[in-house]
């Protein structure tokens, strides 16, 4: 059974992670999450355009039949990690960081994090 989690943000870009996500799946038995976590620092629904994003992602959940998780945290690395746990992730998908190829970006963060429990899957921007 494959388990597989979309980490998007709240530009309706994710599409394309969210398809591939999808795709990735396939036939297979298992679910299709799409988690986004916002840091407390961030507006959040403050204004109609984050309104606007979360209703988008949740007709994309609709559309490819996924579970969609929003949640606020102040440590987005220990919430990913704890959902992937929790919802017994096998695959985890996300965009390419701008951040670079460095250790402490969150993508390699998350990787080491994850290791073992579930495959990190970097999608190119």
């Amino acid at each position: 059974m494959k388990n597989v989690m979309v980490c998007v943000t709240q530009q309706k870009t994710c599409d394309r992670l969210i398809k591939y996500g999808h795709e990735f799946l396939g036939d297979e038995k298992g679910e299709l999450f799409i988690i986004h976590v916002a840091h407390y620092q961030f507006n959040f629904l403050g204004n109609s355009k984050e309104g606007e994003a979360l209703e988008y992602l949740y007709e994309k959940a609709l559309e490819y039949g996924a579970n969609l998780t929003v949640v606020r945290s102040n440590d987005v690395l220990d919430t990913l990690t704890d959902l992937v746990k929790k919802n017994k992730i096998t695959h985890v998908i996300l965009g390419e960081s701008g951040e670079g190829e460095n250790s402490s970006n969150l993508v390699s963060r998350l990787k080491g994090k994850i290791a073992g429990q579930a495959s990190l899957v970097v999608i190119p921007s």
